[in-house]
């Protein structure tokens, strides 16, 4: 398998005028350090710009804090979206980070990472370093202690707790890592502790403009299961957890989201507990790409005369992605042939019949959790409605992630998740495919089967066969889902098309 290729640091140029401009569309995409101040921030930061000569940049955060600069405390290292070409492509450096956002080096050493990426531990360290500017420890490292810091900052939580959330183990650990990355001990950033909500807890979340957060919530609202999920124009409401722990979030627009350097969504959490803060963002930041780099996707799917257009009208489409993969891939077994409105009749039907039922204090809607593997691996679906074949590919699919016969393990390599996949009875490569955009959120996803895909590619011409639009795609590698979501958006029929042939 050939790598694709991953970027490092802009152009010196380029960091110039995007942080003199405070340029929203570079945050997180590199930082400035300030060698008189031996402080980092983001491009967007709104202090006075420092001396030319004192400026060094920084392509993450990582390699800033190694460098020996510590996070500015006004523009807030902490809230700058990830890049999404280092997180969600084929690359090893890539592949690697999603195992570290999934929390691998908190329990597993670093020859257990390169292991599972297939490199060497040495290599896996050259390879960060020349990437991202420091080791995959130093990346981990940064990454639980810009979080703890903005959980220092935005909530009212204990320190021991904050400790917990964010990865550590030990408070006496905890204390001195922060010290030493920030210069203060983590009680003096509470020395003003912000004032706790009634209930729950309130993070902000960044991204990086242009962000279309209404056309996602769109396409999640046709697709959304009463009593586990709730969508509006303004939200995004969801339970979580199990029968004995059950949480709700709610996702929002950030009220201060026009201005400079405030580009977020608003994350309200009820009864989260400490150890599922982290995880819980890792997964909402994947879930509504809050990581992607427009700029980097217009550049080549811009290219293309089809998209181009396309691309005008809708510059902030994003890629959406699903909470649970054995829930995503139970919907596109439904969704074959069909309507997207007839497969949420049949989902629905799954979560009144199987789903959980919760006991927690919830809002009005909220009751159900999607069922398990475990709860649908002998279930008889074709009491609701399920026909045969699909309900036998269902039990089959849950069945297969009881065994270990397949999985939605982070860092596989697309080709290798769509043979796996594909290798169970029922799965084909539309499926295959599908199950990657959402679950997996993988970028380079491409069901090329699907007839609203190939009619809308063709324009005014006939519709496109599943040869033709493979061919046309590989121009827009390594951002074909992108292309896909733009495609459907193109039809004004994303809701109620048929996904296959």
């Amino acid at each position: 398998m050939s790598e694709s290729p991953i970027a490092t640091l802009p152009a010196h140029t380029v960091c110039e005028q995007a942080r003199l401009s405070r340029d929203a569309r570079f945050d997180g995409l590199f930082f400035t350090a300030v060698t008189s101040t031996r402080i980092y921030c983001r491009p967007v930061c709104p202090a006075p710009a420092p001396k030319p000569a004192n400026i060094r940049y920084y392509a993450s955060a990582a390699a800033a804090e190694a460098a020996g600069f510590r996070p500015c405390l006004r523009c807030r290292p902490e809230l700058a979206p990830g890049n999404a070409v280092w997180h969600r492509g084929e690359h090893v450096v890539a592949r690697a980070l999603k195992l570290i956002d999934a929390g691998a080096l908190a329990e597993q050493s670093l020859d257990d990472l390169a292991q599972r990426v297939g490199v060497g531990a040495r290599q896996l360290r050259r390879l960060f370093v020349a990437h991202l500017g420091a080791p995959p420890i130093d990346v981990h490292t940064t990454r639980r202690l810009l979080f703890a810091k903005q959980l220092l900052t935005e909530t009212a939580l204990p320190v021991t707790e904050v400790a917990l959330a964010s990865g550590f183990a030990s408070l006496r650990r905890f204390n001195a890592a922060f010290a030493q990355a920030n210069r203060m001990p983590p009680r003096e950033l509470r020395r003003r502790p912000p004032t706790a909500p009634a209930s729950g807890l309130v993070l902000r979340l960044g991204y990086r403009p242009p962000y279309d957060f209404a056309a996602l919530l769109a396409f999640l609202r046709t697709r959304a299961l009463p009593g586990v999920e709730q969508v509006d124009e303004h939200a995004y409401l969801r339970v979580f957890g199990s029968t004995d722990a059950a949480g709700w979030l709610r996702l929002s627009a950030w009220p201060e989201a026009g201005h400079a350097g405030g580009h977020a969504l608003k994350l309200e959490l009820h009864g989260a507990q400490t150890a599922q803060l982290l995880p819980l963002v890792t997964r909402l930041r994947r879930m509504f790409d809050l990581d992607a780099d427009p700029r980097v996707i217009a550049a080549t799917l811009g290219a293309s005369q089809v998209l181009k257009p396309m691309l005008r009208r809708h510059p902030g489409q994003r890629l959406p992605g699903g909470w649970d993969g054995f829930e995503i891939a139970v919907r596109a077994v439904l969704g074959q042939q069909v309507s997207v409105a007839a497969a949420r009749t049949l989902a629905t039907r799954i979560v009144q019949r199987y789903g959980s039922t919760l006991s927690a204090p919830l809002p009005s809607g909220l009751e159900r959790l999607f069922p398990t593997p475990a709860q649908l691996a002998d279930a008889d679906l074709r009491e609701i409605g399920v026909t045969t074949a699909r309900a036998a590919t269902i039990r089959g699919i849950a069945q297969a992630l009881l065994d270990g016969r397949a999985d939605f393990r982070p860092e596989q390599p697309l080709e290798d998740f769509v043979a796996h996949w594909v290798a169970l009875p029922g799965i084909g490569e539309w499926t295959a495919h599908y199950m990657a955009m959402r679950a997996l959120s993988h970028p380079d996803a491409f069901p090329a089967a699907d007839l609203i895909l190939r009619r809308a590619a063709a324009g005014d011409a006939p519709e496109l066969s599943t040869k033709a639009l493979t061919a046309l795609a590989e121009a827009w590698r390594p951002w074909r889902a992108y292309a896909v979501m733009h495609l459907w958006r193109s039809t004004g029929d994303v809701s109620t098309a048929t996904r296959r042939k």
